[in-house]
């Protein structure tokens, strides 16, 4: 049950990567030093206070850097690989239980980076629509709600990892679905 329930966690940790790359990781080191989150050993370093610096100070430039307009493009550029790259730690991060190496690294890239990179993906997809629609003038609006979205996912898969993997299955659903209705309607 402890594999399963961390296999749960890193994918909630995961898509919320696929948010903002470093917010998850800060709630990660928080929720560690706080004792409300235990570490695979070989990232006990997370749970260090000049981890916990590095990602407020990598939190607080990502955020502001969302609200300057051209920065968030390069921004979303930038944070596509990034975001698959943290989604894989996370989740490797939390994995418990008796895993295998082999086993571990590659749910994690496949769940953890896979599930942050289509997040990250409808992320940009929606940053797009935004920019075109009214000329980046509502880009504030869905970097607040990409930060909500980071903060509350990190935050839910930390405190009920099976509530946090609902939720994302869910997400997933409507999402798909608003882009097949899309696609069937002609333009």
């Amino acid at each position: 049950m402890e594999t399963i329930l961390s296999i749960l966690l890193g994918i909630g940790l995961s898509a919320a990567c696929g948010f903002r790359v470093f917010v998850p990781l800060l709630c990660m080191s928080i929720a560690a030093s706080l004792g409300y989150l235990d570490l695979s050993p070989e990232f006990a370093w997370i749970d260090a206070s000049y981890a916990l610096t590095a990602f407020a100070v990598a939190t607080g430039a990502e955020v502001a850097g969302y609200y300057i307009p051209g920065v968030d493009h390069l921004l979303d550029t930038l944070a596509t690989p990034a975001a698959v790259v943290a989604g894989t730690l996370a989740s490797a991060a939390v994995m418990m239980g008796d895993v295998s190496p082999l086993l571990k690294w590659s749910l994690a890239m496949i769940a953890g980076g896979g599930i942050a990179g289509a997040v990250q993906a409808g992320t940009m997809a929606l940053r797009g629509a935004s920019t075109a629609t009214t000329a980046g003038l509502a880009n504030p609006l869905v970097a607040m709600g990409e930060l909500a979205g980071a903060t509350l996912t990190s935050l839910i898969a930390i405190a009920a990892p099976v509530a946090a993997f609902v939720l994302i299955l869910i997400f997933g659903v409507v999402v798909a679905r608003v882009m097949v209705k899309k696609r069937a309607t002609p333009s």
